[in-house]
């Protein structure tokens, strides 16, 4: 049997007149859209363009909630009590429930964004919040989870589908968490590097920045669609999976366990 695997991007991440990325080049790549909902990035129309355009292409859709963090991307920690947290997030699955209502779709998994992902997959009561929200409005959304993290744990007690990810794009500490933005070169923009790596994460590891191998699972693969080099590093991993026998295929395909 052919290994199979998901590749999915963060998307619809401009604001208004603003846009960032190349969605439209990137839902032609992936098999899965992580969409942006109004509060770290995104706005209506960019949801309803992105819901439609996932239908064009067949690809689907989930919800990318983040910090109500505009001016820092969601990429700044902002410290909250867990029950708001959890209305804040269901808050943006009831969002992309509503704009891919106008495409006929169905909102399917569920990842955080940015720094509520990095806090999440750290902290129970912020991964707790986040599954209480899916499992109140949508117990079928996968929640996708880092593997070890919080998140898994979560998922895994509130009884949700859950989705194991990881960042072809991103390097690794050492603890298998993502090592921080404020490290030069830890996001990885040579689509050859990013592709490698993709394949070794297919295939159950990972190895951190310092060269230390760790053992994973994943069902989906990561690639952040607001990095110009997003397409050619997207396109660079489909290629590379291919290559080695991988099939990329919609996470609502995958065999999650």
């Amino acid at each position: 049997m052919s290994k199979t695997i998901n590749l999915n991007a963060d998307i619809a991440e401009g604001w208004g007149a603003y846009n960032i990325g190349n969605d439209a080049e990137l839902m032609k790549i992936i098999k899965s859209a992580s969409v942006a909902c109004g509060f770290h990035a995104g706005d209506p129309n960019s949801m309803h363009r992105l819901c439609m355009l996932a239908k064009q292409e067949g690809v689907s859709v989930g919800v990318h909630p983040g910090f109500n963090d505009l001016w820092g991307f969601g990429r700044r920690r902002i410290q909250m009590r867990p029950v708001d947290l959890e209305y804040m997030v269901a808050y943006q699955i009831g969002a992309l429930q509503a704009m891919a209502s106008y495409a006929g779709l169905k909102v399917t998994h569920l990842k955080p964004h940015g720094a509520l992902n990095n806090m999440a997959a750290e902290d129970e009561g912020y991964a707790m919040a986040i599954g209480r929200a899916i499992k109140t409005v949508d117990p079928k959304i996968i929640y996708v989870a880092l593997f070890g993290s919080e998140m898994q744990k979560a998922a895994e007690k509130l009884s949700l589908p859950l989705a194991y990810e990881a960042f072809p794009d991103r390097l690794y500490d050492d603890d298998g968490n993502l090592a921080s933005r404020t490290i030069p070169g830890v996001v990885l923009k040579d689509p050859k590097a990013a592709a490698e790596q993709a394949v070794r994460m297919a295939n159950g590891e990972i190895v951190s920045r310092n060269g230390k191998t760790i053992k994973i699972k994943a069902h989906t693969l990561c690639v952040h669609g607001d990095e110009a080099t997003g397409v050619a590093v997207a396109r660079a991993i489909a290629d590379g999976l291919a290559a080695a026998g991988v099939k990329n295929i919609p996470l609502t395909e995958m065999k999650l366990s």
